[in-house]
């Protein structure tokens, strides 16, 4: 297991930016890496991505020094073990509401003490050939993984502030677009009630010592959500790719 660059840029005090794509090709992975972001979401809510892709698309993130993440459809905790065996250091985890739900988040990334997941002679752990002993490696290990619960509902809002106190949740990740289709606007997270919601969520997580991040459609909106306090920022590879497409066609007019 390698070092958590975007938990490092957090905890040194900067803020880490990150792509999140439903690609299965680790190509793409390397080509993010490339560009310099700290962090490669894999999208596998939303994206068909597998397992088997998975381990490939960590070892590209590996190469070009881009930590990889995933959101993972589910609180399935043999999934989770795949995910995290095959070395992603981090989970968001989408449709996460209650205090039950977390913890069992919680369980499914970390070993003991702090956690239930179960330990073999797998990839993220050199197979058991590496300089760690196997306590070295799950302390380590504990230390590097990140727990990020996804906002994207009501009643994760509702229990935010008890899902803040728990011990093991890193940060949270805030979905405006759906946050606002619970809130009953289905055109997007530009109401003014949708804005105000956001700024009482990034004040309860940032009053509990948690980080929080979400998603920038540019450098604008990146640097207004940093000056409110986020930690991270994600885009998307479609949107970076229609952003920039966008941009040069304009010569064709």
């Amino acid at each position: 297991m390698k070092e958590n660059r975007l938990k490092k840029r957090i905890e040194e005090g900067k803020v880490g930016f990150g792509i999140i794509g439903p690609t299965i090709d680790p190509t793409i992975c390397e080509y993010v890496g490339y560009t310099g972001m700290d962090f490669y979401m894999m999208d596998g809510e939303h994206g068909a991505i597998t397992p088997s892709e998975v381990t490939n698309m960590v070892r590209a993130c590996e190469l070009v020094n881009t930590t990889p993440l995933a959101r993972i459809r589910s609180v399935d905790t043999k999934l989770i073990l795949q995910y995290m065996d095959a070395g992603v250091m981090g989970v968001m985890m989408p449709s996460i509401d209650t205090v039950e739900d977390v913890k069992k988040m919680i369980d499914a990334i970390k070993y003991p003490p702090f956690g239930k997941r179960g330990l073999g002679p797998v990839r993220a752990a050199d197979y058991m050939q590496g300089s760690m002993s196997q306590a070295e490696y799950v302390k380590f290990a504990n230390e590097q993984t990140l727990v990020l619960p996804q906002i994207e509902s009501l009643e994760c809002v509702k229990n935010l502030p008890e899902l803040c106190k728990l011990d093991g949740v890193d940060g949270f990740i805030i979905g405006p677009r759906d946050l606002a289709m619970s809130m009953g606007f289905y055109d997007g997270p530009g109401h003014d009630e949708v804005k105000k919601l956001l700024d009482e969520i990034f004040s309860t997580i940032l009053e509990s010592g948690k980080w929080y991040g979400t998603v920038a459609g540019n450098a604008t909106q990146a640097e207004a959500l940093i000056d409110k306090g986020a930690s991270f920022i994600m885009n998307s590879v479609q949107g970076l790719i229609k952003a920039s497409g966008t941009a040069f066609l304009q010569a064709r007019k």
